[in-house]
């Protein structure tokens, strides 16, 4: 299985879904895992898993108000996206007019 390192500004929406899946309420310092990175650095970072990969999120202080914040950006994206798809609707409604008129002006 591969292992990667990255900050939880990096991830993938599918990711960043399954971090908020396994720490809905935050991580705990039982969650943690401390190593050294190959400049001799502590790191810490949760373990998040998928099928074919084990990814540790680097913690940071934004990280426990990103997971608390994930379902509020979440919907407001949705929003965002159903905003821009009604947006299109009107143009929809105008094309059976046109066919009216266009039907109309063949009687006259």
């Amino acid at each position: 299985m591969l292992r990667k390192l990255v900050d939880y500004k990096k991830l993938s929406h599918e990711v960043a879904a399954r971090l908020i899946e396994m720490y809905p309420y935050g991580y705990g310092d039982e969650d943690i895992i401390m190593f050294k990175n190959v400049h001799g650095e502590i790191i810490e970072a949760v373990e998040v898993k998928t099928d074919d990969t084990i990814y540790l999120v680097k913690i940071s202080k934004s990280l426990a108000s990103f997971i608390s914040n994930f379902e509020d950006n979440m919907e407001r994206e949705l929003e965002d996206q159903s905003e821009s798809e009604t947006f299109e609707s009107p143009s929809d409604e105008l094309e059976p007019e046109l066919n009216n008129d266009e039907e109309e002006s063949k009687w006259d």
